[in-house]
């Protein structure tokens, strides 16, 4: 912890929204600090963020030190599929974690973009989750793809806005084996939440489960001789629930091929088949449409041709 706490001398009101605006620490932030017991009122650990101050009160909060002391900036080659001042787009590779966590202090995107670039420290007084200056939205390790990355504070608002109001399309392409019914186009309409005796896992329904909306299109398909339907879908998810594209393909009886956790690995791709594909954004300074394409990686698309599949035409060249 930070040597010498802050102190403030109490405006009347709730203390996390005093404390907040006397700081120009988040209300979330502040909140969470109080319920670490980093906050006292007049020597006094606070016990709750709605406590009532009269104004006059002493208020002391001590700020955890900024986790980037923790992470350090590696020089590692990374994908630009654009840049400008206020963010940088990027092709995510597959085994790359998006960004550090308890534990997980390196190899991360965030350690390679530290390494090219200063990204915005929204996240230093956050007290739970990992170091995530810049990110916007996350891509699980083995999923490749399209990624947005914040150069700016502002930059960040704009952008998580934008996710948030659902603002966004996003487009995934993914290898899927089960019973998938011939030229169907799926619409699945199930909440997410986390499975109840596996807790790192997701699954439809769970504990906390929040509303989910997926819709997936057959690309090419052709029957795998064992009973089953091989397809290359294309998804395209209307929530962003963890886990969301590979729990409802789980859900439908198609797991992705190679996904260990909702399905089961294969011998012809070493992670789960699924590509963040294109990504279409209002632009966080002039509002314009981006669109983004991260073009498929050559190990889905050499599992598809292994699977006895034929590419598509807008993926053959």
């Amino acid at each position: 912890m930070s040597a010498d706490p802050l102190t403030f001398t109490a405006v009347a009101g709730r203390l996390d929204a005093a404390l907040s605006e006397l700081s120009g620490v988040s209300r979330s932030q502040v909140a969470q600090l109080i319920a670490s017991g980093q906050v006292l009122v007049d020597g006094q650990l606070a016990a709750k963020s709605s406590a009532k101050l009269r104004g006059g009160e002493t208020l002391s909060l001590t700020l955890p030190p900024p986790r980037s002391a923790h992470v350090l900036p590696e020089d590692v080659t990374l994908e630009v599929l654009y840049e400008d001042d206020a963010l940088v787009a990027l092709n995510k590779p597959a085994g790359m974690t998006t960004h550090p966590a308890p534990g997980v202090t390196s190899g991360t995107l965030v350690n390679a973009l530290l390494g090219r670039m200063k990204l915005p420290e929204q996240d230093d007084f956050d007290t739970e989750g990992g170091y995530r200056p810049g990110i916007v939205h996350r891509l699980d390790k083995d999923t490749s793809g399209v990624i947005v990355v914040a150069k700016t504070v502002a930059a960040h608002a704009a952008l998580s806005e934008s996710f948030k109001a659902r603002e966004t399309q996003k487009v995934y392409l993914a290898i899927v084996a089960g019973q998938w019914k011939a030229e169907r186009v799926a619409e699945v309409d199930a909440p997410i939440g986390r499975h109840l005796i596996e807790r790192q896992h997701m699954t439809v329904g769970g504990s906390n489960s929040r509303d989910a909306q997926t819709r997936f299109v057959p690309l090419a398909q052709h029957p795998d001789g064992h009973g089953r339907t091989l397809a290359l879908v294309r998804c395209e998810p209307r929530t962003g629930r963890t886990h969301q594209l590979r729990v409802h393909l789980a859900h439908l009886g198609s797991p992705i091929v190679g996904d260990k956790v909702y399905g089961r690995a294969s011998e012809v791709i070493g992670r789960q088949a699924l590509h963040a594909w294109q990504l279409t954004i209002p632009h966080p300074t002039t509002g314009e449409e981006l669109h983004l394409t991260a073009p498929p990686p050559e190990d889905l698309l050499s599992a598809w041709v292994a699977l006895g599949g034929a590419l598509p035409g807008e993926l053959a060249n």
